[in-house]
């Protein structure tokens, strides 16, 4: 499992993060959430290695499985699969080649593909259902499409840790799911340990067995995805008030409004 100890990044004088902790297990989906500028995209990037430009982790640390994670690219690759916020892609490369590159941390000097790596590569489109797009160029594909064709790069590569950043944004719900799904299958039959960020509650609710509320002013809360969605903890963290409730076995997280008097604004601006 990954274990996050007091972690603490700093760009400049402020705090991106201060003293979270955590554990994200294999076998098992965590989900992290709260409110925009708390820190969410600055914690996945700095397991990745990837901190913010100017920024620098000033405490903590970062293991898994009881070890520290690798320092160098290449090996820090092999364990952790990255999958960043947005699908921007500049080069119209096929959908194939494209999901190749995921295999880069694993192949060898002279960068050929072997058996193994075109059975990863396969097994991953097959899953994320872009098969039938092998020889399409990125570039030319749907946001839903292109979306698809960047998480399968990175399950190519394997990686026991996965790291996704709001994978689900501006996809409909259909797709959001599907998504969801894929993550789902990779953490529990591939025994992967998965951390996503979600801003859609409701969705977190569904699709994660764990959660991570990191709250403004640094902290976090962690358990279980019930305890965390707590009405009381929901509302120190967002700032305002939320229903908890299930429709047809769904699980529903419903944000809401103060009165009309408490806010100066009509109830139903929204």
């Amino acid at each position: 499992m990954l274990t996050v100890r007091a972690l603490s990044v700093h760009r400049g004088g402020r705090a991106l993060l201060d003293g979270v902790g955590f554990t994200a297990r294999c076998g098992a989906v965590t989900g992290l959430i709260g409110p925009n500028g708390v820190g969410k995209s600055t914690l996945l990037r700095a397991v990745a290695g990837l901190p913010p430009q100017d920024a620098t982790v000033r405490g903590g640390s970062l293991l898994f499985d009881g070890r520290p994670l690798p320092t160098m690219a290449r090996e820090r690759a092999r364990l952790v699969g990255f999958l960043p916020q947005g699908h921007a892609v500049h080069w119209p490369l096929t959908v194939r080649r494209t999901v190749e590159l995921g295999r880069l941390p694993h192949l060898g000097p002279l960068g050929r593909l072997r058996p193994e790596d075109h059975t990863a590569v396969e097994r991953v489109m097959a899953a994320t259902g872009i098969d039938g797009l092998s020889q399409r160029p990125v570039t030319g594909l749907s946001g839903g499409e292109r979306a698809r064709v960047m998480l399968a790069r990175v399950l190519a590569g394997e990686a026991p840790l996965l790291l996704a950043d709001e994978p689900a944004a501006s996809l409909d719900p259909g797709h959001q799911l599907r998504l969801m799904e894929v993550l789902r299958a990779e953490a529990v039959e591939r025994d992967r340990a998965v951390l996503v960020v979600l801003h859609d509650l409701s969705l977190a609710a569904r699709c994660c067995d764990h959660l991570v509320l990191l709250k403004p002013g640094g902290g976090c809360a962690a358990g279980p995805t019930p305890a965390v969605l707590d009405p009381a903890l929901l509302r120190e963290a967002y700032g305002i008030p939320f229903a908890v409730t299930e429709a047809a076995g769904v699980p529903l997280v419903i944000p809401t409004l103060p009165p009309k008097s408490d806010r100066g604004v009509s109830r139903h601006a929204c």
